[in-house]
């Protein structure tokens, strides 16, 4: 059943990207070109999703599980820091660069635009870059705590007097 709300979830999220055309990137860039021949027509569909997005979010903290009986699970609040910043300005200047973000460049690719085919590769690409960056960001600190207990444990087992530890023994009666 869960597939199936995601499924309809997916298909009513890409319908409304088809009708407002935030697939397209020349009505994008037109949106964000507020120099030249700006067209704000994307502004009323971003308010929009705002205004669902607060009203759902709202609704969102007061419950402990969705409406699909899974655990609700909302970010915390203050969870701004330099990673996200960092992640949203790229996103920003991605976005204005070629007009896709990744669920219009899904649309479109869909729809035959061969730039969204370049686009969701080089989307992909990233997202693997992404996580390899991570793996081996958290693997580091993982790998140092590994080392330092191996130390530590090492260390402790040097400073017991011989006789305290069953390989201490072991050695000391071999050395008779």
């Amino acid at each position: 059943m869960y597939t199936l709300y995601a499924f309809v979830s997916g298909l009513v999220f890409g319908i409304g990207l088809i009708l407002s055309e935030m697939f397209s990137p020349v009505k994008v860039l037109g949106f964000l070109d507020i120099a030249g021949k700006w067209d704000p027509s994307l502004l009323l569909v971003m308010g929009g999703a705002v205004a669902v997005g607060l009203v759902a979010f709202a609704v969102a903290r007061k419950r402990t599980t969705t409406l699909l009986g899974t655990p609700m699970r909302l970010p915390p609040p203050g969870g701004i820091d330099a990673r996200l910043v960092a992640g949203s300005v790229a996103f920003g200047i991605g976005w204005g660069l070629v007009g896709f973000c990744p669920g219009p460049a899904l649309v479109a690719l869909g729809a035959g635009h061969v730039k969204a085919f370049i686009f969701v590769i080089a989307m992909f690409a990233g997202m693997g870059l992404y996580e390899f960056a991570e793996r081996r960001r958290t693997q580091k600190p993982a790998a140092a705590a590994t080392a330092h207990a191996h130390a530590h444990a090492h260390a402790h087992q040097a400073a017991r007097p011989a006789h305290d530890h069953p390989v201490g023994k072991h050695r000391a009666r071999k050395g008779r």
